[in-house]
């Protein structure tokens, strides 16, 4: 055959195809202004062959009329999270072609649809964790935070969601991520309690939070400090790591968050408790003494430090921990309660042994020096649980423990007072 012929009916055969292609997303067009979104989705599923060779203007038009298919479909409960997951995909789809291209003809329109679907997922993804749907949940948020990048919560939320869903690999990508974009997540949050809804409302200013409330719409205005959450995220990628067996590449990860972020406190806790799970001690106690030479009177470190010891059974340290926050800031209610709990652990070892012991002269010994020992370290609890209601008269935990602790020694007036307070 002549080559020229060949040329031509290549022309010809891409020609015939870029119709029906076109056609198909005509129709799914029409089918969808019609309210016939299962009907479009079969258009579109015809079409979605051959859109790999179209033109990006082409690209963006079949995944802009996509994207509205499965939002409808979403809406109409039609395979809810399918259908967002797929509408989600083809509007981040469509921006891509878009960027490509260097046109903008439906991003702007996508935008209101783009957020929709965005707290769709977000809700649905809530929705699902607390169901213990993890794996669901996950893939929603991440989904979220792909539709809008600059709102890297999700991501954050989507890594810590896929443990949850032990997924550890997905995880760690998006921690990796995270890691890349020297995420923090710490901030400012301004709220006030909106009159009207009961519901508290965040705002991005004070001055914005400070004048609702001068108009009257909004009361009880408050600050709240958020945290960094590299500390979180690096000793997840760390233990995810550890879990793995490359311990030495959680311990490079760790040491070069350090270098990258020097005053981030969070991650030299971090960094001590790695090397507190590997057992190396010594390194542990090295790094310990330079946290704390650097913020010696910082009493949410030292209470970490005590958490980390009491985990590690290092109940010495831990009291020595618990009791310099105490002596810092008498308020912290947290090291009271840890303090209590940590010597009430023996109390079921106690126990158990006093339920095995015989009617023998040897064993009623043993059982009246058993019965002693509980006492006194139900005694040595009182003043740490006393002090926590004290400050903190709504924890119905710590009342419920400190009432046990009373009936338990027989004080029959305290545990009465306590128990009107309840």
């Amino acid at each position: 055959m002549n080559s020229k012929y060949v040329v031509l009916a290549s022309a010809l055969l891409i020609s015939v195809t870029t119709f029906a292609q076109k056609d198909q997303i005509k129709a799914a067009e029409k089918a969808l202004k019609g309210g016939k979104s299962q009907e479009a989705a079969t258009f579109l599923t015809e079409a979605e062959a051959l859109i790999a060779n179209a033109a990006d203007a082409e690209k963006a038009q079949f995944f802009f009329v996509k994207g509205n298919t499965y939002l409808d479909l979403a809406n109409k409960n039609v395979n809810t999270d399918a259908s967002l997951s797929a509408a989600a995909k083809a509007f981040q789809d469509l921006i891509d072609a878009e960027k490509a291209s260097g046109k903008s003809k439906f991003s702007a329109q996508a935008i209101k649809s783009v957020t929709e679907i965005k707290y769709k997922l977000i809700n649905s993804a809530i929705a699902d964790s607390k169901v213990e749907k993890f794996a669901e949940g996950s893939k929603k948020l991440y989904d979220a935070y792909l539709l809008d990048k600059k709102d890297t919560i999700n991501l954050y939320y989507a890594a810590s969601t896929y443990v949850n869903a032990k997924d550890y690999d997905k995880a760690l990508e998006l921690y990796g991520t995270l890691k890349t974009l020297n995420y923090s997540g710490k901030a400012t949050n301004f709220i006030a309690v909106n009159k009207l809804t009961s519901a508290e409302d965040f705002f991005s200013t004070a001055q914005e939070r400070d004048r609702l409330v001068k108009l009257g719409t909004h009361e009880k205005p408050r600050t709240e400090v958020v945290p960094s959450k590299r500390g979180e995220i690096y000793k997840n990628m760390a233990l995810i790591l550890v879990e793995k067996g490359k311990t030495d590449e959680a311990k490079k990860a760790i040491s070069e968050a350090r270098k990258t972020n020097p005053e981030d406190g969070s991650l030299a806790l971090t960094e001590a408790n790695l090397y507190l799970e590997t057992k190396d001690y010594d390194t542990y106690k090295k790094l310990v003494s330079e946290i704390l030479e650097k913020n010696p009177n910082d009493s949410e470190l030292i209470f970490n430090l005590g958490v980390l010891s009491a985990n590690a059974k290092n109940v010495v340290d831990a009291e020595k921990y618990y009791r310099r926050v105490i002596d810092i800031n008498p308020q912290y209610v947290n090291a009271y309660i840890n303090l209590a709990a940590m010597k009430l652990e023996d109390e079921k070892v106690i126990i158990d042994e006093m339920n095995k012991l015989g009617t023998s002269t040897k064993d009623q010994k043993r059982y009246d020096e058993l019965k002693k020992k509980r006492e006194d370290m139900f005694k040595a609890t009182i003043p740490f649980l006393a002090k926590a209601v004290e400050l903190n008269p709504t924890n119905q935990d710590v009342s419920k423990t400190l009432l046990g602790v009373y009936n338990a020694l027989e004080m029959t007036a305290e545990a009465k007072a306590l128990k009107a307070k309840m």
